[in-house]
């Protein structure tokens, strides 16, 4: 950015728009600076004020435009003709470094940047052409680039007259729609590094606004612009985005900034110009950056709870919210909105429970605050299913186990093991709920008919309480099942209505059944002849209990045969079949098992992938940070054997890490929170290490409590060898 001793000459908007001279009338003199008509930031003209409602923009207008808008095309005005080209620049510059005469590389920054039409005429492939079409920007990139990674180390005169020509092209009259030319300019704008600077932020916020308060269909081009920018130029872009919003909402040095009264509408432009960046993204498979590169953590520490309040009462009205960009919120932030969400309604439906006690007269019992679930070990589904059946209206109350037959006080360790066993038992293949795919190590669902769904409700509704009641489940379910958990994300009134269906590719079909998706992939890419050399008709075949069925994909598809014309939409209604129709009543009892425990509006702000995450946690693994976050029980953070521990941990490979941290707590992924939120906790075990290859950790009695029991080892050799033994030989979750 701008060098900190060049701020007194340039501190503020309004002191810098005053050394800028008056523009003379007419064009005769084309290097003249424009005068600003503003004595004063505060007499800046309003722009319209922009529409907030992004977040539906987003997901329906902005990806369901036609490819070609029918809208008028303004005609773009007449380029002046530049020919300089990257060579010549290049040039310039390294004359001018070894001179120390930046005259012609001043002349040219100014030049450029002192309107819309010379940033066009300096940067557009082709200036006869008219590059009217999403395809292709018309932006050289190249030559854009060495002009802005140059500018950063040009004199300060330099990099001001870049600003005020900005300031120049943004004080322009504009008269009707925006021409191409002009959505071309703000393109290249947005990429100026200068923007890092919070000295330029006044004007890169009126930059903004004038972006988002384009038209949507003016929107529609730049989203299909940018997502033709490189990785790390639309990557530095984002993060420039994400820091002035950051900068402006907990500024270091707040007299650098106007009052937030007098710019309220800094934070909602920038955060609708990141929802086209985001936009822009989503349209790429795969996408350009990952989707948590536009998280904000900064969010993480205003008050989350208001933002949802507002978002709930107000939606996607006028009054800003975050909630309606929910792409820019992290998965922490929104686990806190959900828990607390969770939180008030578990209050809400408690004190009702108690209201109808003291109504009719009688006596208060705390059970009556709790979910209580009462069931035998050797009944296990069959009880879970009557409790939560008979229970359903108690579902957003506290968790709280009970083993019939066991003593002992429900402190969390019971409730884990519930969820551990139940969906150890229900996930077994023996079970016959769910097939395990050994190529993708995932589960989906059986395609078995039978008369009752129930058990299918039973593993949505644990999911459901393991979210409601913060517990990592060790299931694996492919992104796809996710994605159809949030079809819709909110339950329909309308009972008819179909729920579980989402739009699948073959790409989420290699996610659960990678051979058969490869087999798919060949019949599209086969250059032979289809129909003669495979035989087949709009009809597939599925073995159900010995009995071999058949389904047409379409009416009459025995009869319809693949051929090289019709064989994409065979593949696709074969896609779909397997991963919608075909379980489509299990995965609805699934769906309303979810949803009778979770349903929120909350869960409008989660992407598919970040439910699996609130579900099964993420799988980056960090043992630094559990070595950090760990307890100790009769042993000292120094003491020699936990110093072997660490460095043998330290020094596993991943999937040695994995197997560790799956022994120690039933899972191999980390809570949202972190490894912090584990709670993990090494405590002394007296056990004679000689009488057993393998009994330094007593797993059967701590599990539920993420605690490893371990004696004190004489040397590290002895300590990594029976570790390694013990993860790797230990079967299930260690609960027999």
């Amino acid at each position: 950015g701008l060098e900190r001793g060049a701020k007194n000459q340039f501190s503020t908007f309004s002191n810098f728009i005053t050394t800028i001279n008056q523009k003379k009338e007419g064009t005769g003199n084309r290097n003249s600076p424009t005068q600003l008509v503003i004595p004063n930031i505060k007499n800046v003209r309003d722009l319209p004020p922009i529409c907030l409602d992004v977040r539906q923009k987003q997901r329906v207008s902005i990806d369901t435009l036609p490819q070609e808008l029918k809208a008028p095309i303004p005609p773009e005005p007449s380029l002046p003709i530049r020919t300089k080209t990257v060579k010549d620049f290049q040039d310039d510059i390294e004359k001018s470094k070894s001179s120390g005469d930046w005259k012609a590389v001043h002349d040219f920054y100014s030049t450029t940047f002192d309107s819309f039409l010379e940033i066009n005429a300096a940067f557009k492939k082709d200036t006869n052409s008219a590059f009217n079409t999403i395809e292709d920007s018309g932006i050289d990139a190249k030559f854009v680039n060495v002009v802005y990674d140059a500018l950063l180390n040009t004199p300060q005169d330099v990099q001001k007259s870049v600003l005020k020509g900005i300031i120049n092209g943004l004080l322009q009259e504009w008269k009707g729609p925006r021409t191409k030319d002009d959505l071309r300019a703000y393109c290249i704008l947005l990429q100026n590094p200068q923007f890092s600077n919070t000295s330029t932020y006044v004007i890169y916020a009126h930059l903004l606004r004038q972006i988002a308060a384009l038209t949507e269909a003016d929107h529609h081009f730049l989203v299909h612009w940018s997502k033709k920018i490189s990785q790390k130029r639309f990557k530095q872009v984002v993060d420039r985005l994400l820091q002035f919003i950051s900068l402006r909402l907990f500024p270091a040095k707040p007299e650098e900034f106007p009052p937030m009264m007098k710019c309220s509408w800094w934070i909602p432009s920038a955060t609708k110009v990141l929802a086209l960046f985001n936009a822009a993204n989503s349209l790429i498979n795969p996408p350009i950056i990952s989707y948590m590169d536009f998280y904000n953590s900064t969010l993480d520490h205003i008050d989350l709870m208001e933002e949802y309040h507002n978002w709930q009462c107000y939606g996607n009205s006028h009054r800003f919210s975050f909630c309606q960009y929910p792409f820019i919120i992290s998965i922490a932030a929104k686990k806190v909105i959900i828990q607390r969400d969770s939180e008030q309604q578990m209050i809400s439906i408690a004190r009702q429970s108690l209201v109808d006690k003291v109504s009719r007269r009688q006596k208060p019992d705390m059970n009556m605050l709790f979910l209580n679930v009462k069931v035998r070990r050797t009944h296990l589904v069959s009880d879970s299913l009557d409790e939560l059946a008979r229970k359903r209206a108690d579902l957003k109350k506290k968790l709280k186990v009970t083993f019939v037959g066991e003593a002992g006080l429900d402190m969390g360790g019971l409730t884990k093991e519930w969820f551990l066993l139940l969906i150890r038992q229900i996930f077994h293949p023996d079970y016959g709920m769910f097939t395990y795919h050994k190529d993708s190590r995932c589960h989906w669902f059986s395609s078995f008919k039978c008369d009752n769904y129930s058990e299918f409700r039973l593993v949505g509704a644990l999911m459901g309480l393991a979210v409601y009641n913060s517990i990592t489940l060790d299931i694996r379910f492919p992104p796809c099942c996710y994605k159809k958990l949030l079809s819709p994300p909110i339950v329909p009134c309308d009972h008819n209505t179909l729920v579980g269906i989402c739009d699948v590719t073959l790409d989420d079909l290699f996610q659960i059944m990678p051979e058969l998706a490869h087999g798919l992939n060949e019949l599209l890419s086969y250059e032979g002849n289809v129909e003669e050399d495979f035989y087949s008709t709009f009809q597939v075949f599925q073995e159900e209990f010995g009995v071999i069925k058949s389904y047409n994909l379409k009416p009459n598809g025995d009869k319809i045969p693949v051929t090289n014309q019709n064989r994409k939409e065979y593949v696709q209604l074969y896609v779909d079949f397997l991963l919608n129709k075909s379980i489509y009543k299990q995965f609805a009892a699934f769906y309303y098992g979810f949803h009778s425990v979770c349903a929120s509006y909350a869960l409008l702000l989660l992407r598919p992938e970040e439910v699996e995450i609130l579900v099964c946690g993420s799988p980056e693994l960090d043992m630094s940070a559990l070595q950090r976050s760990t307890q100790y029980e009769g042993y000292q953070k120094t003491d020699l054997t936990i110093r072997y521990f660490w460095d043998v941990v330290l020094g596993f490979s991943l999937d040695l890490q994995k197997k560790l941290l799956h022994f120690a707590t039933g899972s191999d992924r980390v809570p949202v929170g972190g490894m912090a939120d584990l709670n993990f906790k090494i405590s002394k075990s007296e056990t004679s290490t000689n009488w057993q290859v393998f009994y330094f950790l007593i797993f059967v009695a701590h599990t539920c409590f993420n605690q490893l029991c371990l004696p004190p080892y004489k040397n590290k050799k002895e300590l990594k060898q029976k570790l390694i033994i013990g993860i790797s030989n230990a079967e299930g979750f260690g609960l027999e």
